[in-house]
């Protein structure tokens, strides 16, 4: 499939051309940093697959997609899942959110191939990659007008604060963000972070000491309730 990758973010452009790259049944063709620059290119050109921003300045994703005049087959992707009902109203394959793992890019692919090609035998997309899926050590999270790509070494602890939480890092700044602490706690229990406190995820790496039903994480004292107590003690052999 040919395909174009359409976001205003360098880092999240850098990381789908990773991943295309991965895929031997796509052909990344041209990538754009805005939407506008790129709809003569979609008029005039045969592609087979968008991977489309929705939050870009000026000219959003929609914006796109309802002024070219070819459609190609779209997997929108987005830090915000607001979009979703109206994504796929448009007819999209799929719809990513921030950060998107490779697994679930390579899913989408699947279902852009059944769509363009029910007769193909897809299972062959993931057959034939030649090279593994990487471990993802980092992710995009939305801060004011930008997605800041966070490394998950350099997380220090978050701390939940109703609908967004605080992101606090090893360069004694945090970050905020509008996201919940349960989708965070769903991504990060697979990274060596653990969840100790309806308030708090921590990554355990950065632990310094542990006193009764506090963890020294830097210099700040993090409750430990009793409703995480034992899981958190297990997944450290306390």
């Amino acid at each position: 499939m040919k395909c174009v990758i359409i976001d205003d973010e360098p880092l999240a452009v850098e990381l789908l051309e990773d991943f295309v790259g991965k895929v031997d049944s796509l052909e990344l063709i041209s990538t754009f940093n805005n939407a506008i620059d790129a709809v003569s290119f979609i008029n005039q050109n045969n592609v087979d697959l968008i991977f489309l921003d929705i939050q870009m300045p000026h000219f959003s994703g929609i914006d796109f997609l309802n002024t070219i005049e070819k459609k190609p087959l779209v997997i929108f992707t987005t830090a915000y899942s607001d979009y979703a009902v109206e994504g796929f109203n448009l007819g999209a394959v799929d719809y990513l959110v921030k950060p998107i793992p490779f697994h679930r890019f390579l899913k989408s692919v699947v279902r852009a191939q059944q769509v363009l090609n029910p007769a193909a035998n897809v299972q062959a997309i993931s057959e034939n990659t030649t090279v593994p899926e990487l471990e993802q050590d980092f992710m995009f999270v939305r801060a004011e007008y930008e997605n800041v790509k966070m490394n998950f070494a350099d997380i220090l602890f978050i701390e939940g604060l109703k609908d967004y939480v605080k992101i606090y890092t090893t360069d004694n700044k945090f970050t905020l963000t509008l996201i919940s602490l349960i989708k965070l706690e769903n991504l990060l229990s697979s990274k060596g972070f653990s969840r100790i406190h309806r308030s708090y995820i921590i990554n355990i790496k950065h632990v310094k000491s542990i006193q009764k039903n506090k963890v020294l994480i830097s210099d700040k004292r993090i409750p430990i309730s009793e409703s995480y107590k034992n899981s958190f003690f297990e997944r450290i052999n306390l």
